[in-house]
């Protein structure tokens, strides 16, 4: 960015994670209204407190149906679509595999094998029953848990997306702790890092230029612990109840939508590279950034964003057919 143009920087700790908001002008009434419009949306989708609308839902499992507002019923009925596709890594209903493993908590160990087949058997997405009209949602199963952490930060990034366009803005960009929403751009977009997994945080393996897009990325090294030897992250195979084991290190999305960038990075990370690039034929509104453990960054395409590799240790590899 050129320094004729000035970027203002607001910020906050809001759903567990430092919020950042850059706008080009002056504006701390705006910031606060940004700010105040997360903190709503947590109050309703959050699992990380006792109330919440998801909380009512949980609280209900196995005993009636919950009437919930229409964007928490919108939100859980596009994760439950993204859930019940076909072999998906994605599932909202994973909450009770999730508290067990205590990935990045205190006190995570892996836990017995019989203690994840029986969670497993309360983790099934086709269990959610929803009911367009009512606007409820039913857990059949005691003990069963939804959890919209996956994409509850992709679904508040567009809102606040959306309150900025009509606020008047046409450039800014919008960190919810890792999810990126960028508006308008000046002089060839907004520069967005790629971590280097397992590395300083500063440390990147390339950048890239974006410019009203999202970019979300899931990785092994962001929440993980090490137990005889062997590394266990927190991105889990609902198949099996155990982290999902391939050749990836991380995968970042580039899409319109944060919502389906928080979806697609899981979807994606469960398929790996080939199947991934595949999936990504049909949709040429999203882009696939993969870092392999074999030190290889690979683009399923690059039509909406511009990639610049800034570590020698990585290759690159683009176009995958």
């Amino acid at each position: 960015m050129s320094s004729t143009h000035r970027v203002y920087s607001y910020s906050a700790v809001l759903m567990g994670s430092p919020i950042l908001l850059k706008l080009f002008s002056h504006d701390e009434m705006l910031a606060s209204r940004v700010f105040r419009l997360i903190r709503q949306y947590e109050d309703l989708l959050t699992v990380n407190r006792a109330h919440s609308e998801v909380m009512n839902i949980n609280h209900a499992a196995g005993q009636h149906a919950v009437v919930v507002s229409r964007p928490v019923y919108e939100l859980i009925r596009c994760a439950k679509a993204a859930s019940v596709l076909h072999d998906s890594a994605f599932n909202l209903a994973i909450g009770p595999l999730v508290k067990r493993w205590k990935i990045g908590f205190h006190g995570d160990r892996v836990p017995p094998a019989e203690e994840i087949a029986a969670l497993l058997a309360r983790t099934s997405p086709q269990e959610v029953i929803l009911d367009d009209e009512a606007g409820s949602v039913f857990l059949t199963r005691p003990g069963m848990e939804i959890d919209l952490g996956a994409i509850a930060k992709g679904y508040i990034a567009d809102r606040v997306r959306d309150y900025l366009h009509k606020e008047g803005v046409t450039e800014g960009l919008i960190n919810l702790g890792g999810n990126l929403q960028t508006l308008g751009a000046r002089e060839g977009g907004w520069t967005v890092g790629v971590k280097k997994p397992f590395d300083l945080p500063e440390a990147l393996v390339g950048t890239l230029q974006v410019e009203n897009r999202s970019v979300v990325t899931s990785g092994t090294y962001e929440r993980y612990f090490e137990q005889d030897g062997r590394r266990y992250h927190h991105i889990l195979n609902p198949s099996t109840g155990y982290p999902l084991d391939n050749e990836l290190d991380s995968v970042t999305i580039v899409s319109p939508d944060s919502l389906d960038g928080d979806i697609w990075t899981t979807l994606i990370f469960g398929m790996g590279v080939e199947r991934g690039c595949a999936a990504l034929r049909a949709r040429p509104d999203i882009e696939a950034i993969f870092v392999t453990r074999a030190k290889e960054v690979i683009l399923s395409s690059m039509n909406h964003f511009r990639f610049t590799l800034c570590d020698e240790d990585y290759r690159l590899t683009d176009n995958i057919v």
